[in-house]
C-alpha cells in the first residue's frame, strides 16, 4: 500500500455579509471620497483550510456554520486532497466537536487551545480577503456577497507563494 504524505492544514470559518466598515481609501488629491455604509444583518459563511507548507487552499461558501455544513466541508477537503493524510488543526466550535461529525479516513482532527485565534493562520486569510476584496463595498443582496466572495476566493487562491508567505508559521 502506498504511503501518503502527511500535511498540516489549519481550518476556520469566516462570516461575510452586508454590514461593512468604512475604511480609508485612495482617491485623487483634492477629492473627498464618498463611501456608503450598510448595516443589513445578512451573512454567509466561508469554510477554509490552508496548508502553510504548500499554499494549498480549500474553501466552500455555505449558508450556515453547523455540523451539516462542516461535514460537507470535511468531505470536500478529503476528496480534494485524497492523496494526502491531513492533520486538520482548528478551534473547538460546537460543530467541530459534535458526535454528528463524520471524519474522513484521511483526516485527523487536532484542536487549538481555547481563545487562541492568533495560532490559526486562516484568520490572516480573512483579514486579507476583507482588506483587499471587501474594503468599502456594499451589496444589494446576499447573492451578490456570495458571487463577490467566490471571485475573491478564486483570485486569492491562485497565488500559492503569497499564501505560503502569509500563513507561514514559525513553529513548523
Amino acid at each position: 500500500m502506498k504511503e501518503l504524505p502527511l500535511r498540516l492544514y489549519f481550518q476556520d470559518e469566516g462570516r461575510f455579509g452586508r454590514i461593512n466598515t468604512v475604511q480609508r481609501c485612495w482617491c485623487k488629491k483634492g477629492v473627498i471620497p464618498t463611501v456608503t455604509q450598510q448595516l443589513i444583518r445578512e451573512y454567509t459563511y466561508v469554510f477554509s483550510a490552508v496548508c502553510p507548507e504548500t499554499g494549498e487552499l480549500c474553501s466552500l461558501i455555505m449558508p450556515h456554520a453547523n455540523s451539516e455544513t462542516m461535514n460537507i466541508f470535511l468531505k470536500t477537503l478529503s476528496k480534494q486532497q485524497q492523496d494526502e493524510r491531513i492533520i486538520l488543526c482548528m478551534d473547538k466550535a460546537g460543530w467541530h466537536t459534535t458526535k454528528q461529525l463524520k471524519i474522513p479516513k484521511n483526516i485527523i482532527l487536532w484542536f487549538l487551545p481555547p481563545y487562541s485565534p492568533e495560532l490559526n493562520p486562516v484568520e490572516l486569510i480573512w483579514r486579507e480577503l476583507r482588506g483587499k476584496y471587501f474594503n468599502n463595498k456594499t451589496f444589494n443582496s446576499l447573492n451578490e456577497v456570495d458571487k463577490h466572495l467566490e471571485f475573491a476566493l478564486i483570485d486569492f487562491a491562485k497565488d500559492k507563494e503569497s499564501i505560503k508567505k502569509l500563513t507561514k508559521i514559525n513553529y513548523l
